[in-house]
Protein backbone atom coordinates (compact mmCIF):
# COMPACT_ATOMS: atom_id res chain seq x y z
CA UNK A 1 0.00 0.00 0.00
CA UNK A 2 1.28 3.45 -0.85
CA UNK A 3 2.34 5.26 2.32
CA UNK A 4 1.75 8.66 0.76
CA UNK A 5 -1.44 7.65 -1.05
CA UNK A 6 -3.26 6.40 2.04
CA UNK A 7 -2.67 9.58 4.09
CA UNK A 8 -5.79 11.76 4.16
CA UNK A 9 -5.57 15.41 3.07
CA UNK A 10 -6.95 17.83 5.68
CA UNK A 11 -9.02 20.63 4.15
CA UNK A 12 -8.37 23.86 6.12
CA UNK A 13 -11.06 26.41 6.96
CA UNK A 14 -11.80 28.78 4.09
CA UNK A 15 -11.06 26.16 1.43
CA UNK A 16 -13.81 24.47 -0.57
CA UNK A 17 -13.19 21.29 -2.52
CA UNK A 18 -15.56 20.15 -5.26
CA UNK A 19 -15.21 16.68 -6.78
CA UNK A 20 -17.23 16.45 -10.00
CA UNK A 21 -17.72 13.56 -12.41
CA UNK A 22 -14.70 12.22 -14.30
CA UNK A 23 -12.55 12.98 -11.20
CA UNK A 24 -12.46 16.73 -11.87
CA UNK A 25 -11.29 18.33 -8.62
CA UNK A 26 -11.76 22.07 -8.04
CA UNK A 27 -10.12 23.68 -5.02
CA UNK A 28 -11.08 27.25 -4.05
CA UNK A 29 -9.27 29.19 -1.36
CA UNK A 30 -8.26 32.67 -0.28
CA UNK A 31 -5.50 32.95 -2.92
CA UNK A 32 -7.49 31.63 -5.90
CA UNK A 33 -8.94 28.59 -7.63
CA UNK A 34 -7.21 25.54 -9.08
CA UNK A 35 -8.82 22.71 -11.00
CA UNK A 36 -7.50 19.49 -12.47
CA UNK A 37 -8.86 16.25 -13.91
CA UNK A 38 -7.41 13.01 -12.57
CA UNK A 39 -7.46 9.45 -14.01
CA UNK A 40 -10.79 7.63 -13.58
CA UNK A 41 -9.16 4.51 -12.06
CA UNK A 42 -8.40 6.36 -8.80
CA UNK A 43 -11.36 7.23 -6.58
CA UNK A 44 -11.36 10.54 -4.71
CA UNK A 45 -13.80 11.16 -1.84
CA UNK A 46 -14.43 14.09 0.51
CA UNK A 47 -15.56 12.96 3.96
CA UNK A 48 -15.47 14.74 7.35
CA UNK A 49 -13.30 17.61 6.09
CA UNK A 50 -10.68 15.26 4.66
CA UNK A 51 -9.95 14.12 1.13
CA UNK A 52 -9.24 10.40 0.77
CA UNK A 53 -7.67 8.86 -2.31
CA UNK A 54 -8.08 5.10 -2.91
CA UNK A 55 -7.17 2.68 -5.66
CA UNK A 56 -9.20 -0.31 -6.82
CA UNK A 57 -6.41 -2.91 -7.02
CA UNK A 58 -2.66 -3.43 -6.76
CA UNK A 59 -1.77 -3.27 -10.44
CA UNK A 60 1.40 -1.41 -11.25
CA UNK A 61 -0.35 1.52 -12.98
CA UNK A 62 -2.80 2.06 -10.09
CA UNK A 63 -0.01 1.88 -7.51
CA UNK A 64 1.93 4.52 -9.43
CA UNK A 65 -1.09 6.84 -9.73
CA UNK A 66 -2.22 6.47 -6.10
CA UNK A 67 0.53 8.52 -4.45
CA UNK A 68 0.76 10.90 -7.39
CA UNK A 69 -2.92 11.88 -7.30
CA UNK A 70 -2.82 12.38 -3.53
CA UNK A 71 0.27 14.60 -3.77
CA UNK A 72 -1.17 16.67 -6.61
CA UNK A 73 -4.39 17.32 -4.66
CA UNK A 74 -2.34 18.22 -1.56
CA UNK A 75 -0.29 20.67 -3.64
CA UNK A 76 -3.53 22.27 -4.86
CA UNK A 77 -4.80 22.73 -1.28
CA UNK A 78 -1.49 24.22 -0.11
CA UNK A 79 -1.34 26.45 -3.21
CA UNK A 80 -4.72 28.12 -2.62
CA UNK A 81 -3.98 28.66 1.10
CA UNK A 82 -0.27 29.57 1.26
CA UNK A 83 1.01 29.72 -2.32
CA UNK A 84 4.44 28.71 -3.58
CA UNK A 85 7.67 30.69 -3.89
CA UNK A 86 10.98 30.04 -5.62
CA UNK A 87 13.92 32.40 -5.14
CA UNK A 88 16.76 32.77 -7.62
CA UNK A 89 20.08 34.57 -7.14
CA UNK A 90 22.25 36.26 -9.76
CA UNK A 91 26.03 35.96 -9.29
CA UNK A 92 28.49 37.71 -11.57
CA UNK A 93 29.84 41.13 -12.40
CA UNK A 94 27.19 43.16 -14.22
CA UNK A 95 24.49 40.50 -13.86
CA UNK A 96 21.24 42.29 -13.04
CA UNK A 97 17.50 41.76 -13.07
CA UNK A 98 14.82 44.42 -13.37
CA UNK A 99 11.05 44.27 -13.44
CA UNK A 100 8.58 46.54 -15.22
CA UNK A 101 4.92 45.53 -15.38
CA UNK A 102 4.83 41.81 -16.17
CA UNK A 103 8.17 41.84 -18.01
CA UNK A 104 11.39 40.58 -16.42
CA UNK A 105 14.60 41.93 -17.98
CA UNK A 106 17.82 40.05 -17.27
CA UNK A 107 21.36 41.28 -18.02
CA UNK A 108 23.38 38.07 -17.99
CA UNK A 109 26.63 38.96 -19.74
CA UNK A 110 25.25 38.48 -23.23
CA UNK A 111 25.40 41.24 -25.87
CA UNK A 112 21.65 41.72 -25.41
CA UNK A 113 19.25 41.74 -22.45
CA UNK A 114 17.08 38.65 -21.97
CA UNK A 115 13.41 39.67 -21.76
CA UNK A 116 10.83 37.29 -20.28
CA UNK A 117 7.09 37.81 -19.88
CA UNK A 118 5.41 36.35 -16.79
CA UNK A 119 3.02 33.50 -17.63
CA UNK A 120 -0.58 33.62 -16.41
CA UNK A 121 -0.91 32.85 -12.71
CA UNK A 122 2.78 33.45 -11.92
CA UNK A 123 4.37 36.68 -10.68
CA UNK A 124 8.01 37.63 -10.43
CA UNK A 125 9.55 40.31 -8.25
CA UNK A 126 13.05 41.71 -7.89
CA UNK A 127 12.90 42.49 -4.21
CA UNK A 128 14.21 40.97 -1.02
CA UNK A 129 12.43 41.62 2.30
CA UNK A 130 10.66 44.65 0.84
CA UNK A 131 13.85 46.21 -0.55
CA UNK A 132 14.49 46.35 -4.29
CA UNK A 133 17.36 44.10 -5.27
CA UNK A 134 18.98 43.61 -8.66
CA UNK A 135 20.39 40.19 -7.80
CA UNK A 136 17.38 38.41 -6.26
CA UNK A 137 14.38 37.18 -8.29
CA UNK A 138 11.30 35.81 -6.51
CA UNK A 139 8.79 33.71 -8.46
CA UNK A 140 5.40 33.28 -6.73
CA UNK A 141 2.06 31.69 -7.59
CA UNK A 142 -0.58 29.20 -6.45
CA UNK A 143 0.24 26.40 -8.92
CA UNK A 144 3.40 24.55 -7.83
CA UNK A 145 4.05 23.22 -11.35
CA UNK A 146 3.87 26.63 -13.02
CA UNK A 147 6.06 28.30 -10.38
CA UNK A 148 8.72 25.58 -10.65
CA UNK A 149 8.60 25.52 -14.46
CA UNK A 150 8.96 29.29 -14.83
CA UNK A 151 11.78 29.41 -12.27
CA UNK A 152 13.55 26.65 -14.23
CA UNK A 153 13.08 28.59 -17.49
CA UNK A 154 14.60 31.71 -15.91
CA UNK A 155 17.52 29.68 -14.53
CA UNK A 156 18.14 28.04 -17.92
CA UNK A 157 19.01 31.42 -19.48
CA UNK A 158 22.39 31.28 -17.71
CA UNK A 159 22.89 28.35 -15.33
CA UNK A 160 25.65 28.50 -12.72
CA UNK A 161 29.10 27.48 -13.87
CA UNK A 162 31.35 25.42 -11.56
CA UNK A 163 34.57 27.49 -11.68
CA UNK A 164 33.59 30.98 -10.53
CA UNK A 165 29.95 30.30 -9.65
CA UNK A 166 28.65 32.91 -12.09
CA UNK A 167 25.09 32.64 -13.36
CA UNK A 168 21.55 32.16 -12.10
CA UNK A 169 21.01 29.69 -9.29
CA UNK A 170 18.25 28.80 -6.84
CA UNK A 171 18.73 30.39 -3.40
CA UNK A 172 18.98 26.98 -1.71
CA UNK A 173 21.10 25.40 -4.45
CA UNK A 174 24.69 24.41 -3.70
CA UNK A 175 27.09 24.63 -6.62
CA UNK A 176 29.85 22.04 -6.65
CA UNK A 177 32.91 24.09 -7.34
CA UNK A 178 35.88 22.91 -9.39
CA UNK A 179 39.50 23.93 -9.12
CA UNK A 180 40.75 25.88 -12.12
CA UNK A 181 43.92 25.03 -13.95
CA UNK A 182 47.15 25.99 -12.27
CA UNK A 183 50.11 27.56 -14.02
CA UNK A 184 53.77 26.47 -13.89
CA UNK A 185 55.86 27.67 -10.99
Amino acid sequence: MSRIGKMPIAVPAGVTVDIAENNKVTVKGPKGTLERTFPAEISIALENGEIKVTRPNDEKNERALHGLVRTLIHNMVVGVTEGYTKTLELNGVGYRASKSGDTLTLNLGYSHPVIMKDPEGVKTATSENGKTSQTIITVTGIDKEKVGQYAAEIRSKRGPEPYKGKGLKYADEVIRRKVGKSGKK
